[in-house]
C-alpha cells in the first residue's frame, strides 16, 4: 500500500496527492516510485478521465530530496510518464513549488494554482542546473521570461508563473477554478481526449526524445560536484554557501 501518494475517485477523476509533508513532498526516490507506479495503474484504467496531481500541507513539493535523490533517469521516466499519459494530468497547487516540483508542473497538461502560491527554480542557488526538468519546462515556457527565473533562483508569483506558461489559471479558490475545467474534461470522448493530447505534447516529447541522455548526464555530473556538495550542505545547515557575495 502506498504510503507518500494519497489516492482517491470522484466523477470518473483519479486525484493522486503528494503525501510527504515531513520533507514538503520532496522528490524522494520512494515518492517518484510510488507516483509512476499511481501514474501507470491510471493509464491502465479505462474508467480513469483525467489526473489530478496534488499535494497535502502548504508545500506541491520542495524540489529534490537532497537526503534520497531519485536517480536521473528515474525523474526523466517520470516526467516523461505525465506527459505520455493518454488521460489528461492536472495540476492543483495550494502552497510553494521549487525546482524540481516545477518539473512536475510543466509535465502537466493543465496546471492551476491559488494566488498564495509561490515559485522557484532554486537550483542554481545550491550549485547545480534546472537539467532534466528542463524536458518539460523549456518547451512549454516563454524562454526570455524564463532566463531570469533560471538564472536568479528568484522566488515568484502565480501572476508570473501564468505569464511564464508554467500556469493554465490563478484563483483564490482554486477548486472552483478547476471545476468547469473538470467538467469539460469529462464531456469529451476518451480517445479524442487521448489523441488532441498526442497532438499538444509532440513537440515537448520530441525534447525528451533529442536531449534526455544529454541532460540526464548532466545532472548526475552537476550534483557529484564539488559546489554541488558545498551548495547542499549550506542549504541543509541553512547558511549562506561559500559563494556568495
Amino acid at each position: 500500500m502506498s504510503t507518500l501518494i494519497g489516492r482517491t475517485r470522484a466523477r470518473a477523476v483519479e486525484t493522486l496527492s503528494l503525501d510527504a509533508t515531513d520533507t514538503r513532498n520532496a522528490l524522494s526516490a520512494a515518492l517518484v516510485a510510488e507516483l509512476a507506479s499511481a501514474l501507470a495503474d491510471c493509464a491502465e484504467d479505462q474508467d480513469v478521465r483525467a489526473v489530478v496531481l496534488t499535494h497535502t500541507g502548504g508545500t506541491f513539493s520542495a524540489g529534490a530530496d537532497l537526503r534520497d535523490p531519485p536517480p536521473p533517469d528515474a525523474l526523466v521516466g517520470l516526467l516523461r510518464q505525465i506527459v505520455e499519459l493518454p488521460t489528461p494530468v492536472v495540476a492543483r497547487v495550494t502552497g510553494h513549488v521549487r525546482a524540481g516540483g516545477l518539473g512536475l508542473l510543466a509535465a502537466c497538461d493543465i496546471a492551476a494554482a491559488s494566488t498564495t502560491a509561490t515559485f522557484a527554480f532554486t537550483e542554481v542557488r545550491i550549485g547545480v542546473a534546472p537539467a532534466v526538468i528542463s524536458l518539460p519546462v523549456i518547451p512549454r515556457t516563454d524562454p526570455r521570461a524564463l532566463a531570469r527565473h533560471y538564472l536568479t533562483g528568484e522566488r515568484f508569483d502565480p501572476a508570473e508563473a501564468v505569464r511564464l506558461g508554467l500556469l493554465t489559471t490563478t484563483a483564490d479558490d482554486v477548486d472552483e477554478a478547476l471545476a468547469p475545467i473538470l467538467d469539460g474534461l469529462r464531456r469529451c470522448a476518451p480517445q479524442a481526449l487521448a489523441e488532441t493530447k498526442r497532438l499538444l505534447t509532440a513537440r515537448v516529447l520530441e525534447t525528451f526524445d533529442r536531449d534526455a541522455a544529454d541532460l540526464t548526464a548532466l545532472s548526475a555530473r552537476l550534483f557529484a560536484s564539488d559546489h554541488a556538495r558545498e551548495g547542499m550542505t549550506a542549504f541543509l545547515e541553512r547558511r549562506d554557501a561559500a559563494w556568495v557575495v
